[in-house]
């Protein structure tokens, strides 16, 4: 065989293997993480973003305290939305943010917000924390009544709640300042709830009404 076609032979072999390496199926990426499992994270990153553009808003605006019983009331908004497939204030069954947080806490007395959204997910995408918590923050900024009450000033606490269906995430986040208004009168009727127009308007409300009130400021949930 001549010298030439002999050093051929082992060039066109390790082209042929290569060719064949090549045509190897590559390895199928890893599943996105169970959403259920990333809730958590969600919530987190949402207080996060929502404190820092309530900031950028109005550097007077006072920090958020994130506390555990308006947490627990938002959670409690969240899954229920899940649950039930729906995206409102009121629940089917009457309840509202106001009245499982009178539920929690008969004496609690205050301003209330409630800020909610809803965003789809596919199996196949997931969801990332970061990129939705960026969504809801804007959509909320897209509609003043949701701004109002991120940049309400007088707000010092809030909780965020996370829950998810089989393709949806829902999120409730309660925004609250105490008013400093005395307890209900021993024995005397519940507090009530008033709903006030803005935050602008809870702000301006009478500082000592009979019987104390609960004023809740809800918002229309982003859809």
């Amino acid at each position: 065989m001549a010298p030439i076609m002999r050093r051929l032979f082992p060039l066109l072999a390790m082209l042929m293997l290569a060719g064949c390496a090549s045509e190897a199926p590559l390895p199928a990426a890893p599943p996105p993480p169970d959403p259920k499992s990333q809730m958590g994270a969600l919530e987190t990153r949402i207080a996060v973003l929502v404190e820092e553009e309530r900031h950028r808003m109005d550097p007077k605006a006072k920090s958020l305290a994130f506390d555990a019983e308006l947490s627990k009331i938002a959670r409690a908004r969240a899954s229920d939305m899940a649950e039930k497939n729906y995206l409102a204030h009121q629940g089917p069954d009457g309840a509202t943010s106001a009245s499982l947080l009178m539920q929690d806490d008969a004496k609690w007395q205050g301003l209330l917000g409630e800020n909610l959204a809803a965003q789809h997910y596919t199996r196949q995408s997931g969801v990332s924390v970061d990129e939705f918590a960026h969504r809801f923050l804007e959509e909320w900024l897209k509609s003043p009544p949701h701004r109002d009450n991120m940049g309400f000033i007088n707000y010092d606490h809030a909780g965020v709640g996370a829950a998810v269906n089989g393709d949806t995430v829902y999120v409730a986040v309660l925004f609250s300042t105490d008013l400093g208004l005395p307890p209900p009168r021993s024995g005397g009727p519940a507090s009530t709830v008033t709903s006030l127009e803005s935050p602008a308007a809870a702000s301006t409300a009478p500082a000592n009404p009979q019987p104390a009130p609960l004023r809740l400021r809800g918002t229309v949930g982003t859809q």
